[in-house]
C-alpha cells in the first residue's frame, strides 16, 4: 500500500510538471488546482521550492557549494537556486515562490511594469511563513545555506539606496515603500507586531479556547494581555500539548518585546546621517520632550505630529540612506503610538475629539491617508478646542473621522488586493493578509475611538442602529432607504462568482460589478454612491448600507438566517431575526398582485419604419423612445446646447434592429422577432396554468439564451453596412475601421421617469477594427436579453417584450479622468447642491470603482466624501481596445477649476434643458462627463430616478428619528 501511495504521488507530480511545461510553452496560466498541488509538494520537500545551493561570483560564474569564488574575481554570495518549475511559473504566471533577494535584481523586485507584484508577493510570502509554519518552506526552512541573512540585509540596503534616491518614486509610493520596510531586511529589525498577531492566530487555530484572547490581541492589544496569556496557559495546562506550551511561551516572549518601551533615542543615535539635520533635531526635541512628559495624550499627540513632519519634509533630505534612516524612525514612532494609544482613555467629548484628530494625523504620517486628503478634512477634525458644537457639527466630525478610517483601510486594499486575490485562489490563508495589515495600522485604534464617539452621538441624537447583537454598531451607515425580508448571505471574499438570488440579503466586501437583483445589500467597500449598482438600488428602493470589515466578520455567524433589514431615510440601519419582527413589519411583505407598482414601456410613438443610420446632429430629446433611446437623443440635444463639449456621433435607430429581427432565425420556423414573442406568450400560458414563477423564469432564460446566441450570429444587411461606411466618412471624418468608437446600447426601457436602467445593457469601449464593430453591433443588440438585464427589468416592466435597442456610436475620447455629476446633493439632502464622483481614466465611477466623491454646495465650497482608491484605470489607445495604467493617490483627481466648470454646467442644465426639450421634468439629472487636458467632455445625460415609494414609506418614516440638529453639546460633557 505504501509503495502504491508513492507511485500515485509520483504520477501526480509528473502530471503537474507536464502541465507546467505545456503551460509555459503556451505562455498560459496554471490552473489554481495545479498551483495548490505545487504548494503541497513544496511544503513536504526538504528543499522547498529550491533545487540546490551554489556560489554566485562577481564575474557571473556559478560554482559548487564547497568551491567558493576565488579572491582574484572578487567576493561572491552563496544561496539556493530555484527549482526549474518555480522559474517556469514566474514566466508563465508571474508568480514567484520563495524569492531570495540576493538572487534578484533591484528592478526585478520593484517590478514597476506589474504594479510591484513581485515585492508584494515577497511580503505575502513572509506573512504566510509566519501563519503556516514556513508555508512552502515548511521543511525547506531547515535547508541550510539556502538564504544568507547578511547577504539579504546588504541587498536590502542597496535596494533602498536606489529606490529612495528618486523623489517621484517616493512621492508616488510613500505608503507602499514604508510598508515594505517591515519585510525587506535592511537593519536587523523584525516586524514584531505582525509576529505577535500571527503567533496568536496559529495558537487559536490549533486550540479553539484561545480564540477570545486572539481576538483581543488582534483588535485592541495592550500590555495587560501578556499576563492574560500566562494565566491562560496555567489554567489550561492539562489540555495543552508540548507544542502548544512552546508556542504560548513564544507568544509571551514576542509580546514582551512588542510592549518593551520604544527607545527612539537609541535609534536616532544609530541614524548617524540624520543627527544634526533639521528633521534630526526635531526627532531629538521629541525625545527630550517625552522624557519630561509621560502622559499618553502628550505622547500620542507628539508622536502623530512628528510622523506627519517626517512625511512632509522627507524630500528635503536628498541622501537616500538618510531617508532610509528617517523612515526607520517613522516605523519606530508608529510602534510607540501603538503602545500609548490604548492607554489614553479620554473622559470628555473634547478629549475624544482630540484623540481622533491625533490618530488621523498619525494615519497621514504613516501613509494611510494622502497629504491632500488631510488638507481637506483637518479643519473639521480640529474643533476639539471649542467650548461647544451643535449636534450637526459633531455629526460632521464623526462622519469625517469614520471616512478617515475607511480611507485608511482602502489604502491597504488598493495596494495589496490584486496580489491577495491571485494567491487566495490556491492558498486560502492569503486572504487574511489584508486584515493583518489593517490591524497593524493606526486605523485599528482610530476605528476604536471613532466607534466610541459614534456611540455617544447615537445616544444624543437617538439615531441608533439595531443590528443583531454585533459590536461597534455606529460604523453601520445607511446609503439608500428601503426594507427587505429574506435569508442573510454574508460573503467574506470575492463576490464576482457568487450567484445571487432576488429574495436574499447580501453582505459583501465589495458588490459584484454585474449585480443581479437582490432584496438588500450592504458592503464594506461601497464603491461610490453614483455607480450603476448604487443607482439601481436607489431606483428600486433596495436597502443599501456601508459597514466595517469588523461588522462583516461579526455577522458571519448569522449567515443563512432569515432576517428583516431596513435603512431609514436618515441612514440608521436595522437588521434583526425573523422572530423579532413586529406585526407592522410582517404586514409590509404580504404578497401583492403581480402587476402592482409595475410600469409599461411606452411604445405608442415608436417609429420602426426608419432604417437609416442617423447623424447624431439630427436627433434631439423629442426622438427619445421614437427613433432611438435616450442616450442618443439626449446627447444629440446636448450637442446642440454644448457643441464644443460633445463629440460627433452616429445613431443606429430602433428600426434597423427591428428590420434585422424579421429575418428567418436559423433552426426555427419563425423569424427572430416571432421567436421572442412566442416565448412571452408561452410564459403567460404557463402562469395561467399555475406553473411556479421560478419555473417560468427558468424557461424564459433558456429561450433568451438561444435567442441571444442567434442574434450574435445574425447576418447584417448589405444596405446597412454600406450606410455605416458612408456615415463614418461623412460624420466621423474617418474611414470605417480607422477610428476607435464606443458602441453604447440605448434601449427604450432606459431613463423612464420611474426606472433608470443604468448599466444594464452593453457598452463596448474603443472598438477600432471594422469586423469587431460589426460583431459589436450584434453583441449590443443581444445584450437586453442577458439574464441580468432581463431580471432587473422584470422587476419593473409590464411589457418587457416591447424593449427595443438602438445604438449610439461615438468616437473615443481618451480622457484623463471621468465620472458622474448628479444635480442634487445625495449626501446633504439638498436639491440645490451637486454630487460628483470621478475616477482616473475612461469609464470612471459608473462601474462601482472607489471614486473621488464630493458634495459641491449651492452656497459655496465643497466637501470631500471619499478619495479615489482604485489601483488601476482604463486608457483608450488609438489602436483600439483598452489599456490599464497604475494609479497613485498622492494627487487629487478633480481640481478647483474643474469644480467651477461643473458647477456652471449644472446651472446651465437646470435652467435650459427643460426649456430646450419642452419637458415638465423637475427632478435631478445624472450626467456622465470627463476631462481631457482640463477640457470638459459630455457623454450622457439622463433623469436621476429615485424610489419615491421608499422615500415616503410610512414605515421608514416611523423608524427615522426626529433629530434636533441645532442642539448644542458642551465638549466638556462626560462620555
Amino acid at each position: 500500500m505504501k509503495n502504491n501511495n508513492i507511485y500515485f504521488h509520483l504520477i501526480t507530480l509528473i502530471v503537474v510538471l507536464f502541465t507546467l511545461v505545456q503551460s509555459t510553452n503556451a505562455q498560459s496560466n496554471l490552473a489554481a488546482e495545479n498551483l495548490q498541488t505545487l504548494v503541497a509538494k513544496y511544503k513536504s520537500d526538504i528543499r522547498g521550492p529550491y533545487k540546490d545551493i551554489r556560489w554566485f561570483c562577481t564575474d557571473g560564474s556559478v560554482r559548487q557549494p564547497k568551491d567558493p569564488c576565488p579572491d582574484n574575481i572578487g567576493p561572491g554570495v552563496q544561496h539556493a537556486r530555484y527549482k526549474d518549475e518555480v522559474v517556469a511559473l514566474g514566466k508563465s504566471n508571474h508568480i514567484y515562490f520563495g524569492q531570495i533577494l540576493a538572487y534578484t535584481t533591484i528592478d526585478e523586485l520593484w517590478d514597476a511594469n506589474h504594479n510591484h507584484s513581485r515585492l508584494k508577493q515577497y511580503q505575502l510570502d513572509k506573512y504566510l511563513r509566519l501563519v503556516d509554519d514556513g508555508w512552502i518552506n515548511q521543511k525547506g526552512q531547515f535547508y541550510r545555506g539556502s538564504v544568507q541573512v547578511e547577504d539579504e540585509e546588504a541587498w536590502g540596503i542597496a535596494f533602498y539606496k536606489s529606490i529612495l534616491s528618486k523623489d517621484a518614486v517616493v512621492t508616488d509610493n510613500f505608503y507602499f515603500i514604508r510598508q515594505s520596510l517591515k519585510d525587506i531586511p535592511h537593519n536587523g529589525d523584525d516586524n514584531v507586531a505582525q509576529l505577535m498577531r500571527s503567533e496568536s492566530k496559529v495558537i487559536s487555530d490549533l486550540y479553539t479556547p484561545f480564540m477570545d484572547l486572539r481576538t483581543k490581541i488582534h483588535s485592541q492589544p495592550e500590555k495587560l494581555d501578556i499576563q492574560k496569556v500566562i494565566d491562560f496557559k496555567a489554567k489550561n495546562q492539562k489540555s495543552l500539548t508540548t507544542d502548544l506550551n512552546k508556542k504560548l511561551d513564544g507568544l509571551v516572549a514576542t509580546m514582551n518585546t512588542f510592549f518593551k518601551p520604544v527607545d527612539v533615542q537609541s535609534l536616532l543615535n544609530k541614524s548617524k546621517l540624520v543627527k544634526g539635520t533639521v528633521l534630526g533635531d526635531k526627532v531629538q526635541s521629541f525625545v527630550d520632550g517625552m522624557a519630561n512628559n509621560e502622559s499618553p495624550s502628550y505622547s500620542v499627540n507628539e508622536t502623530a505630529q512628528l510622523l506627519l513632519e517626517i512625511r512632509e519634509e522627507l524630500l528635503t533630505e536628498k541622501r537616500s540612506l538618510a531617508r532610509l534612516q528617517l523612515l526607520d524612525i517613522s516605523l519606530k514612532l508608529e510602534e510607540l503610538l501603538f503602545q500609548n494609544a490604548p492607554i489614553w482613555e479620554p473622559t470628555t467629548v473634547s478629549g475624544q475629539l482630540e484623540k481622533i484628530c491625533a490618530l488621523t494625523t498619525a494615519s497621514v504620517g504613516a501613509g494611510y491617508l494622502e497629504l491632500w486628503e488631510w488638507e481637506q478634512i483637518s479643519g473639521v477634525l480640529s474643533k476639539f478646542n471649542q467650548d461647544q458644537l451643535s449636534l450637526a457639527e459633531l455629526t460632521q466630525v464623526l462622519e469625517t473621522a469614520r471616512a478617515a478610517v475607511e480611507w485608511s483601510a482602502a489604502m491597504v486594499k488598493a495596494n495589496y488586493q490584486e496580489v491577495v486575490n491571485t494567491y487566495t485562489t490556491f492558498e486560502p490563508k492569503s486572504y487574511a493578509f489584508i486584515d493583518d495589515r489593517i490591524r497593524g495600522s493606526v486605523a485599528l485604534h482610530l476605528g476604536q475611538s471613532v466607534g466610541e464617539l459614534g456611540d455617544f452621538i447615537s445616544k444624543e441624537s437617538a439615531l441608533t442602529n439595531k443590528v443583531m447583537d454585533v459590536a461597534n454598531q455606529s460604523t453601520f451607515r445607511g446609503l439608500n432607504p428601503g426594507y427587505a425580508f429574506g435569508e442573510l448571505v454574508v460573503v467574506d471574499g470575492s463576490s464576482e462568482d457568487i450567484e445571487v438570488s432576488a429574495d436574499k440579503i447580501y453582505i459583501f466586501q465589495r458588490s459584484p460589478s454585474d449585480l443581479k437583483p437582490v432584496a438588500g445589500i450592504a458592503t464594506v467597500a461601497e464603491g461610490n454612491m453614483v455607480s450603476h449598482v448604487q443607482l439601481l438600488a436607489r431606483n428600486l428602493g433596495i436597502p443599501n448600507a456601508a459597514l466595517s470589515d469588523a461588522n462583516l466578520q461579526s455577522l458571519k455567524k448569522y449567515d443563512g438566517t432569515r432576517v428583516f433589514y431596513a435603512v431609514s431615510n436618515k441612514g440608521n440601519v436595522i437588521i434583526k431575526p425573523e422572530a423579532q419582527m413586529t406585526d407592522q413589519e410582517r404586514g409590509i411583505f404580504v404578497k401583492k398582485e403581480r402587476n402592482t407598482d409595475k410600469i409599461e414601456v411606452p411604445v405608442e410613438k415608436i417609429q420602426l419604419g426608419n432604417t437609416d443610420v442617423l447623424n447624431m446632429h439630427d436627433v434631439d430629446a423629442s426622438d427619445s423612445g421614437a427613433l432611438c433611446g435616450p442616450k442618443a437623443a439626449n446627447l444629440g440635444q446636448l450637442k446642440k446646447m454644448f457643441p464644443e463639449q460633445v463629440v460627433e456621433g452616429l445613431v443606429i435607430p430602433f428600426g434597423i434592429f427591428r428590420d434585422h429581427m424579421d429575418q428567418q432565425m436559423p433552426g426555427e420556423n419563425s423569424s427572430y422577432w416571432e421567436y421572442l414573442n412566442t416565448m412571452f406568450v408561452e410564459a403567460e400560458r404557463m402562469r395561467s396554468a399555475n406553473v411556479s414563477e421560478p419555473e417560468v423564469e427558468n424557461y424564459q432564460l433558456r429561450q433568451l439564451e438561444t435567442l441571444r446566441g442567434a442574434i450574435k450570429k445574425m447576418p447584417l444587411k448589405e444596405d446597412f453596412m454600406n450606410q455605416l461606411e458612408s456615415k463614418f466618412k461623412s460624420v466621423l471624418g474617418s474611414d470605417f475601421g480607422k477610428i476607435p468608437v464606443f458602441l453604447r446600447s440605448d434601449t427604450n426601457m432606459e431613463d423612464l421617469k420611474e426606472f433608470t436602467g443604468a448599466g444594464l445593457n452593453l457598452t463596448l469601449f474603443n472598438v477600432l477594427d471594422k469586423e469587431k464593430v460589426l460583431e459589436g453591433i450584434k453583441d449590443v443588440w443581444a445584450s437586453p436579453y442577458t439574464e441580468r438585464s432581463f431580471k432587473w427589468r422584470q422587476v419593473y416592466l409590464l411589457n418587457p417584450e416591447n424593449v427595443f435597442p438602438s445604438i449610439l456610436v461615438i468616437p473615443s475620447v481618451d480622457v484623463d479622468y471621468s465620472g458622474v455629476l448628479i444635480t442634487k446633493g445625495i449626501n446633504s439632502g439638498n436639491d440645490k447642491d451637486l454630487t460628483v464622483a470621478f475616477s482616473r481614466g475612461a469609464g470612471g465611477a459608473v462601474d462601482g470603482q472607489s471614486a473621488e466623491t464630493y458634495t459641491i454646495y449651492d452656497s459655496n465650497g465643497y466637501r470631500l466624501l471619499a478619495p479615489a482608491r482604485e489601483p488601476l484605470y482604463n486608457t483608450l489607445p488609438a489602436t483600439g481596445g483598452t489599456g490599464k495604467k497604475v494609479a497613485t493617490f498622492q494627487n487629487r483627481v478633480v481640481n478647483d477649476k474643474n469644480m467651477a466648470e461643473i458647477k456652471t454646467l449644472a446651472k446651465t442644465i437646470r435652467e435650459t434643458l427643460p426649456k430646450e426639450t419642452n419637458s415638465d421634468y423637475e427632478g435631478a439629472y445624472d450626467v456622465e462627463l470627463g476631462f481631457k487636458e482640463d477640457k470638459l467632455w459630455l457623454f450622457q445625460i439622463r433623469p436621476f430616478v429615485e424610489n419615491k415609494k421608499a422615500l415616503s414609506s410610512g414605515y421608514l418614516e416611523s423608524i427615522t428619528p426626529k433629530i434636533n440638529t441645532e442642539k448644542e453639546i458642551s465638549l466638556n460633557t462626560k462620555l
